[in-house]
């Protein structure tokens, strides 16, 4: 039986061990793989865009129970700016709205995107207990969560150039989300790290750490899996109840 080491890492190699974890990122996942290389379909495409929104949705609210639990005020202050870059500071600005004229320039309509009738179950659970995991844990497995950034902006680089190879049908309107994104993420990411190098200093806490990053890496693949299998959503089980003859199985 292998104890639990109770002597911390160093700073390197607490580094080493979380970027360790860039294997388990949803970008090797079957359906990234498809969607990257042009093997979606219209309809599938759309798919990953409606169901991404709730995440998307989910991102100001995770900020602010990290706000909520920290007890550092210079932490939270330079928390709060990501509010702003995902609300935007006035109607029609941030990532929320970038991300809805992503939906339009791939054919969705707005108000299917904002009633959420094409978000899978699988989804809505995935991304509230992501939710609810920033709510309950310490603050600093919160932030460690929210080093998938470190992984995302070449990500999110290659999707631009692959939908522009594969999918000239996308208005290119549609990828100002990406533009804007990709640069945020890339200097996001470094300070995320930083902020867990420097306040994870115990075996315990770089445990836990580790553990939240993978959890969200979970979280981001369990996505994957619902689009990639297309569960019902509200709006197919509302037409198959529909089909189904009143006083049917009463």
């Amino acid at each position: 039986m292998t104890q639990t080491s109770t002597i911390a890492s160093t700073r390197e190699e607490f580094a080493a061990r979380l970027y360790g974890l860039r294997g388990r990122y949803w970008d090797t996942h079957p359906f990234h793989l498809r969607l990257h290389s042009g093997g979606c379909t219209p309809p599938e495409l759309r798919r990953w865009v409606a169901n991404r929104w709730y995440y998307q949705l989910c991102l100001t609210r995770k900020n602010a129970a990290i706000i909520a639990n920290c007890p550092l005020p210079e932490i939270r202050r330079e928390w709060t700016r990501r509010l702003g870059q995902q609300d935007g500071p006035q109607e029609g600005e941030g990532g929320l709205a970038d991300w809805l004229v992503l939906a339009e320039a791939v054919g969705l309509d707005r108000a299917e995107v904002l009633d959420e009738r094409h978000v899978a179950r699988g989804v809505r659970f995935a991304v509230d207990g992501y939710l609810h995991f920033c709510q309950t844990r310490p603050w600093t497995e919160g932030v460690a969560a929210a080093l998938t950034e470190m992984f995302s902006p070449d990500h999110m680089a290659e999707r631009v150039i692959a939908w522009q190879k594969h999918y000239d049908w996308i208005d290119p309107a549609g990828y100002a989300y990406f533009e804007h994104r990709i640069p945020d993420a890339r200097r996001d990411s470094a300070r995320t790290l930083d902020v867990v190098l420097d306040h994870c200093v115990t075996a315990e806490q770089q445990r836990a750490a580790v553990s939240a990053l993978a959890f969200k890496c979970e979280v981001l693949r369990a996505m994957l899996d619902a689009v990639d299998y297309g569960p019902e959503t509200a709006a197919t089980v509302e037409a198959a109840e529909a089909l189904v003859p009143a006083g049917a199985g009463r």
